[in-house]
C-alpha cells in the first residue's frame, strides 16, 4: 500500500510538471507573433532614406506608426525599388512601402491599401537650361529615369510620342547626376521626391512644366495574401489621419 502511494504521488508530480511544460510552451507559442518583413527603398527621400545608422522618412515613420497603432511587429528590408515586387512574389517580403504608385499593372500582382499620398510625375532639367519648359520640348532629347518606377514606365510608354531616348538608372542620385553633368537633357521623377531633393541640396536642377499625371502612393501586400494585415494597415492609416499623426509626419519632411 505504501509502495502504491509513493508511485501514485510520483505519477501525479510527473503529470503536473508535464502539464506546466505544455502550458508554458503553449503560452510561448501564443505570444510569439509573426514579424512582417517590409520592403523599402532607402534611396528615396523624403519617403525613405538612411541617416547614419537610422532609417528615416515619411514611409518609415508611417509604417512604424501603423504597426504600433495596430499592434503588430515589422522588420525593414532595404533594397532597390525594382526588386521589391519580385521579392514579394518570392515570399521574401510581406509588405512594401516605397513611394509605390498605385497602377493597374501593379494591381495584377499586389493588393494596395487606401492611398496615403498624392504624388505625380514632373520633368526636371539642369538649372541653366532655358530650352526645355515642359514635356512638349523633350523631342530629340535624352531623358533619365529610375528603373521600376512609374517615371520609367511613363517615359518608355511615351518615348515614341515624345520623341525621346530613355536611359535608366538603379537609383535616384545616379539619375540626378546624369542631368547635372549634362549627360542627359532631362529626367522624370515623382514631384515630392525631386522637390525635397532640390530643397535639401544644391543639385543644379529645376522643375519645369505641369505634373504629367496624378499618381497616388499605396502600401502593398501580395495579391490575395495577408487580407487581415491589409485591413490592419488601412485601419491604422485611418486612425493616424484621424488623430493628427499622419499630418505631423508629413509636416516633418515637407513643411507646411
Amino acid at each position: 500500500m505504501k509502495k502504491f502511494g509513493l508511485f501514485t504521488l510520483f505519477l501525479v508530480l510527473t503529470l503536473f510538471i508535464a502539464a506546466c511544460g505544455t502550458d508554458k510552451s503553449a503560452s510561448k507559442s501564443a505570444n510569439s507573433e509573426k514579424v512582417y518583413k517590409v520592403g523599402v527603398d532607402t534611396t528615396y527621400p523624403p519617403f525613405e532614406f538612411k541617416e547614419g545608422d537610422e532609417y528615416k522618412g515619411i514611409d518609415i515613420e508611417l509604417i512604424n506608426a501603423i504597426a504600433k497603432n495596430q499592434g503588430f511587429e515589422i522588420e525593414l528590408s532595404p533594397m532597390d525599388f525594382g526588386g521589391i515586387i519580385p521579392a514579394m512574389q518570392a515570399n521574401q517580403l510581406d509588405v512594401a512601402i516605397a513611394g509605390m504608385s498605385i497602377t493597374d499593372e501593379r494591381k495584377k500582382i499586389v493588393d494596395f491599401s487606401t492611398p496615403y499620398f498624392d504624388a505625380g510625375l514632373i520633368v526636371v532639367v539642369k538649372e541653366d537650361n532655358t530650352t526645355i519648359k515642359s514635356a512638349d520640348d523633350l523631342k530629340g532629347k535624352k531623358v533619365a529615369v529610375k528603373k521600376g518606377t512609374t517615371g520609367a514606365k511613363y517615359a518608355v510608354d511615351n518615348a515614341a510620342k515624345l520623341g525621346i531616348e530613355v536611359v535608366q538608372f538603379n537609383d535616384s542620385p545616379a539619375m540626378f547626376q546624369e542631368v547635372s553633368n549634362g549627360n542627359a537633357d532631362a529626367l522624370i521623377e515623382d514631384y515630392p521626391v525631386i522637390s525635397y531633393a532640390i530643397a535639401q541640396k544644391d543639385l543644379g536642377l529645376k522643375l519645369v512644366g505641369d505634373r504629367l499625371n496624378g499618381d497616388q502612393y499605396g502600401i502593398a501586400v501580395l495579391k490575395g495574401e495577408n487580407k487581415e494585415l491589409l485591413e490592419k494597415i488601412n485601419n491604422g492609416l485611418a486612425e493616424l489621419k484621424k488623430d493628427g499623426t499622419y499630418d505631423k509626419i508629413l509636416k516633418t519632411y515637407l513643411g507646411e
